[in-house]
This record gives C-alpha cells, structure tokens and sequence, in this order.
C-alpha cells in the first residue's frame, strides 16, 4: 500500500541531522526520495558507530527508504544531470550555507528554470538573511541564540544542553516537512513552486509558547528555575530511596491533590498553584523528602493506578520495554541490504489509511546511481560518460 505522499518525489542533498531526519519523514509517508551525495566528501554520520553491515547504524535510520544517488557537483556533467532530473524530482531539500547552492550551479533560480513548479527547501541555522547568515553553528548554539538554553539548566549549575537535538530536529527536520507540505498544497492550488527559507534559529525562537507572552506583555523574563515548567515550581524530577527517579508534573489542581493524597500530605494541595517562589522552594523540598522515603518500585505501585501525573523516569532501553511504546509499536525492523534486519525507531504518526513504508536501511553511497540515472532517462553511454568526467562513480 502507498504512503499519503507517494506522489512526491524529491531530491534530498542534506547531511548530518535535520535535512535528512526531514526528508526520511517524507520517505516514511510514502515520498520517492533520491540522496545526492558527493562522492569525496562524504556524510559524517556515514562513519558514526557502532556499524551494521558495514554501515553506520545512524546513517541507516536517518536514510532509509532512501536511494543514493552519488553526484560530485563540481563536475559540469553533475550539475546537468540535476538539471534534468528536477523534471521529475520537483522537491529540493538542501542544507548548504545561503549561497553554495547557486555557487554550485544548482540553486533555486538555476533549477527553478528547468522546472516552474519546484519546491526547494533551504535548512540552515541562521537563515538566508541577517547578519549571522554565514556563520557556523549547531544545535546548542541556536538554542542559544533563541533565548532557549538561558533558562534550561538549574540555578546552581547554570544553563544546561538539552539531551534531544530540539533546533536541529523540531526546528529544522519538523518545519521543513510541515512547509514542503503547505507548499505542496499551495502548487496545487495554484502551479507555482516556491524556495522555502528554514532557520532553525527562528523555529526554536517560536518555541517559546508558555514563556515568551509574559516575556512580551508583562515584562516576566524567564530564567533559570523560575517558570511552572523550568523547575520554578514543584513539576520536576524526585529521587527514590534506591536512586531512581520520578516526574511529578500534575499542574492542574486535581491531578495535585491526588498526588498530594497518595503520599499522604493531601494539606499540601492548596500549594500547587502558588507561583511566590518562597512557597515553590519549601514545597520542593518536602516533596524530594518524601519521595525518598520508598524505592523506586513501591512508589511506582503506589501511583499505577491513580492520574495524578507521575511516571517513572526511564532509561532509553527501559523505554524501549515500556508497555505503551510496546502496543504503540514505535520501534520496527528494517530490511538491510545483507538480507538481515535492523531494528529502528519507527514513524510516530498513525495513518488510518495510508501506513508508513519502511523499505530498507541507509544504503551504500551510490548504490543507486546507475537506477535513478536511467530511470530518469540516461543512456547507458550518458551514465558511462558521466563515470569517465568523475561526475559519479
């Protein structure tokens, strides 16, 4: 059965994390997604272990369903076959610094010529425009540029790295794939393409949904362990008497007041919707102090049955073993080229309809090459000459 997009097909020439964890969403809803990959510079993430089959575990999750199509753009006979392939290819996904795109011959003027209706999305950390627009960066600088990370931590050890890649995934990877589509719609609409322009600084600065209208009308500035969410208040993380932990996250009054009955100050109730730090502070620490008086497994029994918000604080590999993300089947088994199998995080999203395809892992560099050149209407002698000039390989 096709995915919901499988009438989609796009060239994907991204690397590392956003780009492709982008454009695998859009290969597991059903896309035809081609890998441009330069043949002497190849994707870091190729070589981060542990290996599979010779192939990094990281490339063969954030690639799969993908073919790799291996193109040195510095060679002419590359930049032509790009040419021709956005006739059918006629969604772009790149990840370059503002510029080396058109630099390279294959911008979206350059390829928006060959094809009105393209959509090419560009995935950058500061955008195509403003002053750091050149600048390199990573996740924890964007965050940090945003405003994020400079209320992410605790007071007595500073801010703090966010474990998840929050810009580099929920800024980059998610808003690409959420624009690409509303650009789909609109070409539907209307036949136009567009050049969509990703900052994953911008999406992490639009991420400040509880924080940024005090910030902004009442002049709240968030800091360090001073909001309902950050640690400000007693929604945070409590250590067992055996060194586990739980999250204690019932804000609203009644999931409180059960939580305050179950470990047996129901007085304590009236406290939780108190935001004057003096209250916060003390109420914290009678908390941890109770806590601490049952193991991990006696508190777990405890609130089992009751919703109050409290859930252990698990490991990745407990997780893995967790009951809902077991009957959620989040994790499944993708074919590998050696005829095995690897077991991969699977599409979050439940289609009724349409489910995800997961075809096989990250391939080699290049293995599909001489398929996608002649699908695409090279001739053998085209796709030899290209091998000849070190266009491909």
């Amino acid at each position: 059965m096709s995915g919901p997009l499988s009438s989609l097909r796009v060239l994907d020439f991204t690397t590392l994390l956003p780009g492709p964890f982008g454009a695998m969403i859009l290969a597991d809803w059903g896309a035809e997604v081609v890998r441009v990959e330069s043949p002497t510079r190849p994707d870091m993430v190729r070589m981060l272990p542990p290996m599979d089959e010779g192939i990094s575990a990281c490339h063969g999750f954030l690639n799969r369903s993908k073919k790799s199509l291996a193109l040195d753009l510095k060679k002419p006979d590359a930049v032509a076959a790009v040419k021709r392939l956005v006739q059918q290819y006629d969604i772009v996904v790149e990840q370059f610094r503002p510029g080396v795109m058109d630099r390279l011959g294959v911008g979206y003027e350059a390829l928006k010529a060959e094809n009105p209706g393209l959509i090419f999305c560009s995935i950058t950390g500061y955008g195509q425009s403003g002053p750091y627009r050149q600048r390199a960066g990573h996740d924890l600088n964007y965050l940090s540029i945003a405003g994020v990370t400079g209320y992410n931590g605790r007071q007595g050890s500073g801010p703090a790295p966010i474990n998840v890649q929050v810009a580099d995934v929920a800024g980059g990877s998610y808003h690409a794939v959420m624009a690409i589509l509303a650009a789909v719609i609109h070409r539907q609409q209307t036949g136009e393409g567009q050049h969509i322009d990703i900052s994953m600084t911008d999406a992490a600065f639009s991420m400040h949904a509880l924080t940024a209208p005090p910030a902004l009308v009442g002049g709240v500035e968030p800091g360090l362990e001073n909001t309902q969410l950050n640690g400000g208040s007693f929604y945070d993380c409590y250590e067992t008497a055996d060194g586990r932990w739980l999250s204690v996250a019932g804000i609203e009054p009644q999931f409180f007041a059960q939580f305050c009955q179950a470990i047996g100050h129901p007085e304590w109730s009236a406290k939780g919707l108190a935001l004057n730090p003096d209250i916060q502070g003390p109420l914290k620490q009678d908390i941890a102090a109770v806590m601490k008086t049952r193991s991990f497994a006696e508190w777990l029994e405890v609130f089992s049955a009751l919703d109050a918000c409290v859930e252990p604080v698990l490991s990745f590999n407990e997780a893995c073993e967790h009951p809902q993300i077991v009957a959620r089947e989040l994790l499944v088994e993708v074919p590998t080229a050696g005829g095995g199998s690897q077991r991969q995080l699977a599409s979050p999203v439940k289609f009724s309809g349409t489910p995800p395809r997961y075809d096989f892992t990250g391939a080699a560099l290049g293995a599909h090459t001489r398929e996608v050149l002649t699908e695409a209407g090279f001739s053998v002698d085209e796709i030899e000459a290209m091998k000849k000039t070190g266009a491909t390989m």
